[in-house]
């Protein structure tokens, strides 16, 4: 396990790399698959996360996330704009966001893929936000993959590509393995907020925007 902090931390230092995946059409992918036994590198190097703001910042906000869970919502909509504009437009942090879908929201994976699928044309924290903000609208449909498309195009995304990655298996692997990197650092529910300050991962014990100032000047501290 100390190994698996290790090369965490390398990873929350440098921020996201490329995943090549490959693309299969047919019917969209809404849940978890299977990803084998893979190695602890290996997960890592498979659930990079996405970077928000300036990815040499020095302290690293790391965000686990289901998009159909109210409180992410919360989050994204009403407490992320003060952290962008104390944190990451100030250059002090960036934001490294991490798919957690959880078992009881049917929806939350495929949103997460469709999120990915709009990060294929650099909008996604664009469309994380619309997501997000579109929750009540979504969450309650038997199947929201017209939604998801209707967001797509709400953004002016390619709309043909972005239907071509939704109804397929891409990034099914990506997401999966960001919720099992969550488990291996105890995510046990949504958001779970972290912050790393180059050498240690510390747990936000709330997700109101004053937990995330206390822990950000304890980090800062400790610089």
């Amino acid at each position: 396990m100390k190994r698996f902090y290790v090369v965490l931390g390398i990873v929350a230092v440098v921020g996201a790399a490329v995943v090549a995946v490959a693309l299969r059409g047919g019917t969209p992918v809404i849940e978890p698959v299977d990803l084998g036994d893979i190695t602890d590198q290996e997960l890592v190097d498979l659930a990079q996360g996405v970077v928000y703001g300036d990815p040499d910042a020095p302290l690293t906000i790391m965000e686990f996330a289901d998009y159909q869970c109210p409180s992410c919502g919360y989050f994204a909509l009403s407490v992320k704009p003060f952290v962008d504009t104390d944190y990451i437009e100030t250059g002090q942090a960036k934001l490294v966001f991490h798919d957690f879908p959880l078992d009881q929201h049917p929806h939350a994976f495929l949103a997460a893929r469709a999120a990915r699928c709009a990060g294929d044309q650099d909008r996604y924290f664009e469309y994380h936000d619309e997501v997000f903000r579109t929750q009540m609208e979504w969450t309650g449909l038997a199947n929201p993959a017209a939604h998801f498309k209707d967001l797509a195009g709400d953004i002016e995304l390619d709309a043909g590509a972005f239907g071509r990655c939704l109804d397929s298996d891409m990034h099914a692997d990506v997401v999966t393995a960001n919720r099992r990197l969550g488990e291996r650092l105890g995510v046990g529910g949504t958001p779970a907020i972290f912050v790393h300050d180059g050498q240690a991962l510390t747990f936000v014990p709330g997700f109101e925007f004053a937990h995330v100032q206390q822990a950000m000047e304890a980090a800062g501290s400790g610089n």
